[in-house]
């Protein structure tokens, strides 16, 4: 009776130290710009609304943004906020658009373990659209690789 007394107790604190919310960073931000699930499921498309509300991630390589090298600036497709410009644009092969550094303030950082491992995730810091990820092996000007879905973004052109 001990024994069993002793494996429940064991038990329940192995499990009850393993809860799926200290898994996951839960954003607790108050963004500046904030709408329903109906307002944001109106204004963006289904795939925008997918990655951007629910981090979801585009296919490679179907972004026209990837392979996009006119001079400009691109902004978030959910808030319009600045947050990537064209001259920190490189082609990293990997079938996103990528860039070595974003506007300084316009983009925040949380912890995405989704896949069992962890990552930088980005979203914009005005409305906290789901960017993309920041990596660690972008060129020597920074060594960083902000790897970003095209439907996250819009381009201006600069005039």
């Amino acid at each position: 009776m001990k024994f069993l007394s002793a494996f429940i107790i064991l038990s329940t604190l192995l499990f009850s130290c393993n809860s799926p919310a200290q898994k996951k960073d839960t954003k607790q931000e108050a963004f500046k710009v904030t709408k329903t699930d109906a307002e944001w499921k109106s204004q963006l498309s289904p795939s925008a609304y997918n990655v951007m509300r629910h981090e979801g991630t585009e296919r490679a390589f179907t972004s026209d943004l990837n392979d996009n090298h006119k001079v400009g600036t691109y902004l978030c497709a959910g808030c319009g906020t600045h947050v990537f410009e064209s001259k920190h644009k490189f082609d990293s092969g990997t079938g996103w658009p990528s860039f070595d550094r974003a506007i300084e303030g316009n983009v925040a950082y949380s912890t995405d373990r989704n896949l069992g491992y962890t990552r930088t995730e980005e979203h914009c810091a005005t409305c906290g659209g789901h960017l993309g990820h920041v990596f660690n092996d972008g060129p020597e000007t920074t060594g960083k690789r902000h790897c970003i879905n095209g439907v996250a973004l819009n381009f201006i052109p600069k005039e």
